[in-house]
């Protein structure tokens, strides 16, 4: 193909790989498709027309509000979760973050995931208060006033439930969603006080070697982290993006802890104990923790690992017919920053690098972008991550033969959707 840059494999700079996929420094030019006219890709936009003058143009629209909503055309982005079974838990269960339809790497407040094992308690902010006790020189109580007057700092983090994505530790592969799947991740921008600032103001006892975080709610959730964690990066939160944390999400206080199982972030947090050995709660003995074929369970695997997942196209979100699409997805790695992600059309076959969408924060989703010219064939589009400690997201199989199908936490295995010839996908077991 005449003016095409060549490299080293003897392919087109612009025709990645097979079955479609295009080099992502299309990306980097001034129009996609200028660059790659040359390859036969009509344009997406219809030819220009004079515009008509359709009726929210000729008249005033809506007043305004104390609170912004989403369009109404937007109804179906939201939430889903599961009754339960048992009517008398209401509470118990968890609502998964649509991102299928979502773009960019930050979940609106209204979208995170929530996971709650005992309903969401309703906690006046005036009477909630904070415990630091246990090997400490100085017992604290913490109000959210006096929290709110400590010096703050901001982290662009995700949370990531241990079970997410578990569903693809089953034996058959189910006509499953992103949501469905993966509904249990989101990021944001939280913004409180470091935890070290607290500890460090209690005085910790050299004996003490881990902390054991509770939070208020009526199932006293509750986790032990290594002290070193908690005088690393772990925050006391009072914001979410900008606005108070939302109570499904911990209202007025939470704990992040970055990169580690979503349930060690604990939220309605009233008590810090420091303490010399973890205190094995039901919270992380009983469950959240990775079960292995002999019956022996891995604990206290607490940075989730490099993953990643396609967004878009997705079940659900079908392809219309032959031509360009963008493949974008987030990947993320509790152990740092996402170097590479790759995109595969074929089920693994060959693999094409994917741009990273600044910012590639530590410990934050990444978003990653694929041009792709899909023929009208059925394909297979998976994604593989790798993070900055070289650690690259492994098959489906690879775990399988470590750990076997008895345990659905911390299953990172790289997703697989199936493109039939009429551009609808579904999840399967590639």
């Amino acid at each position: 193909m005449a003016g095409k840059r060549k490299r080293d494999d003897g392919h087109s700079a612009d025709q990645a790989a097979g079955n479609g996929l295009l080099d992502r420094r299309l990306f980097l030019r001034s129009s996609l498709f200028a660059g790659v006219s040359g390859a036969g890709l009509a344009p997406l936009a219809a030819q220009a027309e004079p515009l008509t003058n359709p009726k929210w143009t000729l008249e005033p629209g809506a007043p305004f509000n104390g609170y912004g909503k989403p369009s109404r055309f937007e109804d179906k982005n939201v939430r889903n979760y599961t009754p339960p079974a048992n009517p008398a838990t209401f509470g118990i269960g968890t609502a998964r973050t649509p991102h299928h339809l979502l773009d960019g790497m930050i979940t609106p407040n209204s979208l995170h995931f929530e996971r709650s094992h005992g309903g969401v308690p309703d906690i006046d902010p005036a009477q909630h208060k904070l415990a630091i006790h246990g090997l400490v020189k100085r017992p604290l109580v913490f109000t959210v006033e006096a929290l709110s007057r400590y010096p703050m700092t901001s982290r662009i983090s995700f949370i990531e439930c241990g079970g997410n994505s578990g569903g693809l530790s089953a034996a058959q592969a189910t006509p499953n969603n992103v949501q469905g799947l993966h509904g249990l991740l989101s990021c944001a921008e939280w913004t409180g006080v470091k935890l070290s600032t607290l500890l460090d103001e209690a005085g910790i006892d050299p004996s003490a070697k881990w902390i054991l975080a509770e939070g208020a709610d009526s199932a006293s959730v509750s986790r032990s982290i290594p002290l070193a964690k908690a005088l690393d990066d772990c925050i006391v939160c009072l914001y979410q993006n900008g606005e108070r944390i939302r109570p499904e999400n911990g209202y007025p206080i939470r704990l992040l802890v970055p990169g580690y199982s979503g349930n060690m972030n604990i939220k309605w947090l009233r008590r810090i104990k420091l303490v010399n050995a973890p205190v094995m709660t039901k919270d992380e003995t009983s469950k959240y923790t990775i079960l292995l074929p002999t019956g022996k369970a891995w604990k206290f695997v607490f940075p989730l690992e490099v993953k990643s997942m396609i967004t878009k196209p997705s079940p659900g979100i079908n392809l219309q017919g032959k031509g360009i699409y963008e493949i974008s997805g987030l990947a993320w790695s509790g152990n740092g920053r996402i170097t590479k992600v790759e995109v595969s059309a074929d089920g693994g076959q060959s693999w094409t690098p994917a741009l990273l969408q600044d910012p590639v924060l530590s410990k934050a989703v990444t978003r990653f972008r694929l041009p792709w010219n899909w023929s009208g064939a059925p394909a297979v589009l998976q994604s593989r991550a790798t993070d900055e400690t070289g650690m690259v997201q492994p098959s489906r199989a690879q775990i399988i033969a470590e750990r076997g199908l008895r345990g659905a936490y911390h299953f990172n295995a790289i997703a697989s959707w199936k493109v039939d010839d009429k551009g609808e996908l579904t999840n399967v077991f590639a």
